[in-house]
Parts: structure tokens; C-alpha cells; sequence
């Protein structure tokens, strides 16, 4: 495969006959398109060690760094491969430069930091990793196949993760006060608003897989029993933000699941209505709180209140500083006297942003948010299309409904993480950057099929 094909692939403009005929060397069978190369087997180890961390319970694996060897072990060969064959360093999408954008965010605003060593930290220890890994998996995720199982392996850590959680909450292990439930691990799953907001994002893929009729009988009931455990782990974590994303990410699975099969809404519907009667009522008092902010101060921690005065505190920050921001990480210590909560996060993740990394990094930032929806737009309208199906030969049929399928869950996945995140400062955590990964993955691989048997249909024209 020469660099000018893949170049074509990934940035193909219809019309180009020309082009659409040196590109027909690189659309191949699912065979030949994946090579068994250590970039992918990399991002799959990483990927484990990052969701299931085997070091939060062998203490001796924290010294070794197991995820950034992971990384290495999946980066270095995928450079290796592309340097023998003359390929550009790494395929480069908006997306990309969105990432290096927001990099350059931060490290720009480091120097006016309040703490300029916390906020490079921020960046070397956390963000560079982001970056790093999405290049590997725009460079990996060559095939269908790869995407599948790469999603597949993500649910069922995520399945696990769930698992632990319910365990732990019969129990009563890892139970913070209000008996809510932690997480079982470390890392984006520790406190109960991030172990709920993960379950909330990867719920309605596992939900689709469920009820989709293309997986086997075995993943669908296992997708199903994970399904149930990923509900209930929300339910425990007692988070309020964690419902109001859910119910996001439910509705918003209803409205777009139609395709998955004949009465897939209805289902949902109907086993939401089920579920309901089973939720304790502890749950529906905390739940009452979100509108009662009289109820929260006396009843529960007050919480509402504070996220309040700190969102508000967010902001008058980014009116003082909108160029640089106080440094990424360092809005939690920033605290002038006119601070009305101190030594708090903002709880909202555009604020955080805006806070610490200034206008430049905010911009970086909402455009991330929307190429990521619309990646799922685009890659809906192009497996929605009789035309790509048909032009995709005997495997076609099948890689339309995986990727519809695989888009569909990942769409209302990123709404129920959007809800979440406007009560959360998870701006340089991982769930979002691989979702957005997820998607610009399966838009990739529809977008590389349109050339491969003739320009007459545009993604544009097909995405409307």
C-alpha cells in the first residue's frame, strides 16, 4: 500500500475519478486489510491495564508502569511500520489537530500558571498519553473486525468493573458516606460521579449489543447480564449527575434505535418502566435533591449548593483570566479571597477548560465535542446508504450493521458523558478522547469504502 492510497482513503474528495481508481489497491478483504501487527496487540493491553489497573491490586506493578509499556510496546513497532513503508508518521484527521491544539492549550498557558509544575504535570503525566493513544488507534483500527473486538474488550472491562461494583456494595465494601458506592478501582472509576458517568457511557452500547441480532446468542446474553450489572452500579453510586445522564443517554437511545431491530425502542421503554419499581427509594431521595436544594442541605452533604458557588466561581475566573487561564489541573487551588468555595474542582467540564487553559483551549476543546458528533452523523448517513451497501461487496450487509450498530451506541454513549460532564471536571480524563477515538474510527473505515467501487455518491450528499 502506498502513502498516496492511504492518503486518499482518509481524505477522499468525491468527485476524483482519478483518484477513486488509484485508491481501488487499497480497499481489500478483511484478511489482507489486518495484518497481525504490535500497535494493535499494544492498544488492546493498554486499553486492559487502563480500565481493569491490575496495579491497584498488585502494589509491586505501580513501580513497573505497565500501561505506558503497553503504550511503547504499540507505538514503536506502528512507527517502525510506517517509516519501512514510506508512510506520513501518523494519519492526521481534524481530530487530531484539535488534540495537538489543546496540547499546545496547555503547555502555552503553563508559564502563567498559578503553579506552572502542576500544570505541565497535567500534561506529561495525563494528556500526552491521550494523544499518544489516539494516534495509535487511528493507525490500528484499520478494519471492522479490529473496531469490533477493540469495543467489545472495552465493554467487557467495563462489564467487570461493574461486577466489582455490585459485589462491593453487597458487601458493603468501598462505601463513602451517604452509603454510596466508590469504585473498585483507581482512575477514571474512583469517586461515585466518575464510576457512574463511565457505566452511563458505555451502557448503551452494551445495550445495543444486547438486542442486536448480529452478535452470537453467548455475547448477546452476556452483554445483557452486564447490562443489568452496569444499571445497578449507576443506581448504587447514588450520583445525581449519573441519572440525569442516563436518562439523556436512554432517550436519546430510543429516538436513534430503530435500526437496531424491529421494535427496539419499545423494548427499552417497556424495560426501563420494569426497572423503575426495583430502585430503592434511598436512591429516589437523593434523586429528590436535584430540585430541592433545601432537602440536600439537611438531609444529605449540601453538595448542590457548593457546585453552584464553584460553577460560579469557574466562571467569574475565565472573565479574569480568558487568555491563559489559571494552568490546566490548578483551578482547585486557585483561591483568591473573593472565592466563595475553595479547594474545589468546577464541576462543569467546559468550564475547567475555559478556567484553566484560557479561550484557546475551550475553542480546542467544543470543537473535539463537536467533530465527535459530527463523526456519528456522517458515519450514519454513509452506512445508511443503499448505495454504500451495495457497493461494498458480499461483506458489506455486515459491515453496515456493525458499524451502524457500533455508531448508535456510541452517539447516545456521548450524550449521557455530555450530561455528566456538565457536573463533573473530567476535561483530560480518558472516557471522552475514546469515545471520540471510537467514532472517528468507524467514520474512517465508511468514509475509505466509498472510493473502492466508484465516486458517483459523496459522504456529504449520503450524510443528509
Amino acid at each position: 500500500m502506498d502513502a498516496s492510497a492511504e492518503r486518499l482513503a482518509f481524505n477522499y474528495q468525491p468527485g476524483d475519478a482519478a483518484r477513486a481508481r488509484q485508491a481501488e489497491t487499497f480497499v481489500t478483504t478483511e484478511a489482507a486489510a489486518e495484518p497481525r501487527d504490535w500497535g494493535y496487540l499494544g492498544l488492546l493491553a493498554f486499553t486492559t491495564v487502563l480500565l481493569l489497573r491490575p496495579q491497584d491490586k498488585i502494589p509491586s506493578l505501580t513501580s513497573v508502569h505497565v500501561a505506558e509499556i503497553c503504550a511503547i510496546l504499540g507505538i514503536g513497532p506502528m512507527l517502525l511500520h510506517r517509516f519501512a513503508r514510506r508512510l506520513p508518521v501518523f494519519r492526521v484527521t481534524p481530530e487530531t489537530m484539535g488534540l495537538v491544539v489543546l496540547g499546545v492549550a496547555i503547555l502555552a498557558t503553563a508559564p502563567f500558571s498559578i503553579w506552572p509544575g502542576g500544570a505541565i504535570e497535567v500534561f506529561t503525566d495525563n494528556y500526552i498519553k491521550v494523544v499518544i493513544v489516539f494516534v495509535l488507534m487511528m493507525n490500528t483500527l484499520t478494519t471492522a473486525h479490529r473496531l469490533e473486538r477493540l469495543t467489545w474488550l472495552i465493554l467487557v472491562c467495563i462489564g467487570i468493573i461493574a461486577s466489582m461494583g455490585v459485589a462491593n456494595y453487597l458487601t458493603g465494601t468501598n462505601i463513602i458516606v451517604g452509603e454510596r458506592l466508590a469504585g473498585p478501582v483507581s482512575g477514571i472509576f474512583g469517586n461515585p460521579n466518575d464510576l457512574a458517568m463511565n457505566m452511563v457511557t458505555f451502557l448503551p452500547v452494551m445495550i445495543v449489543v444486547a438486542m442486536s441480532r448480529n452478535p452470537s446468542a453467548v455475547r448477546r446474553l452476556l452483554a445483557a447480564g452486564f447490562a443489568v450489572l452496569m444499571l445497578a452500579t449507576i443506581v448504587f453510586t447514588k450520583s445525581r449527575g449519573g441519572l440525569l445522564g442516563l436518562a439523556a443517554a436512554l432517550l436519546a437511545l430510543v429516538v436513534m434505535g430503530r435500526s437496531v431491530r424491529r421494535g427496539f425502542s419499545a423494548m427499552l421503554v417497556i424495560g426501563a418502566l420494569l426497572a423503575v419499581p426495583l430502585v430503592p427509594e434511598s436512591f429516589w431521595a437523593r434523586m429528590a435533591s436535584i430540585v430541592d436544594a433545601k432537602q440536600d442541605k439537611e438531609e444529605f452533604t449540601g453538595s448542590r449548593e457548593a457546585r453552584t458557588l464553584v460553577m460560579t466561581d469557574g466562571l467569574n475566573t475565565f472573565i479574569e483570566f480568558p487568555l491563559t487561564g489559571v494552568g490546566a489541573g490548578q483551578f482547585k487551588n486557585y483561591n483568591p479571597p473573593e472565592r466563595q468555595a475553595k479547594n474545589l474542582e468546577t464541576h462543569n467540564v467546559l468550564l475547567q477548560v475555559a478556567a484553566e487553559t484560557g479561550i484557546i483551549g475551550l475553542l480546542a476543546f467544543v470543537f473535539l465535542l463537536w467533530r465527535a458528533a459530527v463523526a456519528a452523523w456522517t458515519t450514519m448517513g454513509i452506512v445508511g446508504s443503499r448505495d454504500w451497501i451495495a457497493r461494498s461487496g458480499r461483506r458489506g450487509p455486515n459491515t453496515s450493521r456493525m458499524l451502524r450498530e457500533h455508531t448508535l451506541g456510541l452517539s447516545a454513549g456521548l450524550v449521557g458523558w455530555f450530561v455528566c460532564a456538565m457536573f463533573a471536571s473530567v476535561a483530560y480524563n480518558w472516557t471522552f478522547y475514546y469515545v471520540l477515538a471510537l467514532l472517528v474510527a468507524g467514520r474512517e473505515l465508511a468514509l475509505r469504502e466509498i472510493p473502492a467501487r466508484g465516486p458517483t455518491t459523496s459522504p456529504q450528499t449520503t450524510a443528509r
